[in-house]
C-alpha cells in the first residue's frame, strides 16, 4: 500500500506537470538513447554523452530505463540504494532517488533482474513516463537510456522524447533492427525526431555509408527523414574503460571516442534553447493527469 506521504508527492508531481503544459515552469530537453538490438554500445553512449553535456555547463540527469536489465551504474562504478523499482512500487518519489554521478551528472538507477519491472502494465508505464516529467525543474537536459528492441517499455519513452538517438553498428543485422525501431517510432509518433548514431565503425566512410543506406530506405518506404546523429570508430580505449568501470571520456579524455562524444554533446547543447522551453515530452505526458 502506498502511504500518505508518497501519495502527496505524486500529487505534487502531477501539479508540476500541469504547470509545464501551461508554459509556467522551465522544462528540460529530453534525449532518448535506444537501439534496435543489444550489444551496440547504447548504454556506453548514454553515460559518456551525459558526462560531456555536463562538461558544457548543463545540468544533466541520466535515467536508466533499460527495464529489468539496467547496467549504467556498472559503467560508472556506482552503487545506488534506490532504483526506479522503488518509484514504481510507491516507496520513493523519482526526485528522491537521484544520486550524484561522475562528471557532475545526476543519475537515476534502473532495476536489474526484476521481472515485474520488465513487464510493467500500461498504467504503470504511463505513470513512470509522467514521473520522469517531475525532473524538469532540476535539469537542462534529461538523457533517457532506454532498452533495446521495440517493446512498449522502449517505444513509449523514445517516442515521447524531444529527440531520439537510435544506436547501431555497420553490421547488416544491427542496421535492419535499427530500421525496425525507426519504423515503429514513426508509426507511434508522426513528429518523432530520430537520428542514427553509427557505433564501432572501421572508418568514417563505413559509418557514412551505413547512415546513407538506412536513411535512403526510410525516405523511400516511410517518407521519413532520419537525421545524421554522428559516429564513433572502433577504439580500444572504450573496451578498456568498460573493464575499469570508468567512463571513457573521463579515463581517456584524449581518445578518438571521447572526441566523438564531445562533438555530439556540442550539437545537443546548442539545441538547448534556454531556461523557458516547454519540451514536447512533458507536454505529451501531461494529459495523463488531466
Amino acid at each position: 500500500m502506498i502511504d500518505g506521504q508518497a501519495q502527496h508527492k505524486r500529487v505534487d508531481q502531477a501539479s508540476r506537470l500541469r504547470e509545464v503544459a501551461r508554459g509556467v515552469v522551465h522544462s528540460a530537453m529530453t534525449v532518448a538513447i535506444t537501439s534496435g538490438k543489444g550489444g551496440v554500445g547504447k548504454t556506453n553512449l548514454a553515460v559518456n554523452l551525459s558526462i560531456c553535456l555536463a562538461g558544457k555547463g548543463l545540468r544533466v540527469i541520466l535515467v536508466d530505463l533499460d527495464m529489468g536489465l539496467a547496467n549504467a551504474d556498472l559503467l560508472m562504478n556506482l552503487r545506488t540504494r534506490y532504483t526506479l523499482s522503488h518509484v514504481v512500487s510507491g516507496q520513493r518519489s523519482l526526485e528522491e532517488i537521484v544520486t550524484s554521478g561522475p562528471g557532475g551528472i545526476g543519475f537515476v538507477g534502473g532495476a536489474s533482474g526484476v521481472d515485474r519491472f520488465a513487464n510493467m502494465s500500461e498504467f504503470e508505464r504511463r505513470n513512470l513516463i509522467a514521473w520522469v516529467g517531475s525532473l524538469n525543474n532540476n535539469a537542462d537536459i534529461v538523457v533517457l537510456d532506454c532498452g533495446a528492441g521495440i517493446s512498449r517499455n522502449v517505444v513509449g519513452f523514445a517516442a515521447a522524447a524531444d529527440r531520439t538517438v537510435v544506436v547501431t553498428t555497420p553490421q547488416p543485422t544491427a542496421l535492419t533492427d535499427a530500421y525496425a525501431m525507426i519504423k515503429v517510432l514513426h508509426r507511434e509518433s508522426a513528429d518523432a525526431r530520430a537520428s542514427l548514431f553509427v557505433n564501432m565503425a572501421d572508418s568514417r566512410a563505413e559509418a557514412r555509408g551505413s547512415y546513407e543506406r538506412l536513411s535512403s530506405v526510410a525516405r523511400r518506404f516511410l517518407d521519413y527523414s532520419v537525421a545524421d546523429g554522428g559516429y564513433m570508430l572502433h577504439d580500444r580505449s572504450v573496451e578498456m574503460a568498460v573493464q575499469e568501470r570508468c567512463p571513457f571520456v573521463i579515463r581517456y579524455p584524449h581518445s578518438n571516442a571521447s572526441a566523438s562524444m564531445g562533438a555530439m554533446a556540442s550539437e545537443l547543447s546548442r539545441a538547448v534553447s534556454g531556461t523557458q522551453r516547454c519540451g514536447g515530452f512533458f507536454r505529451r505526458v501531461v494529459g495523463l493527469f488531466a
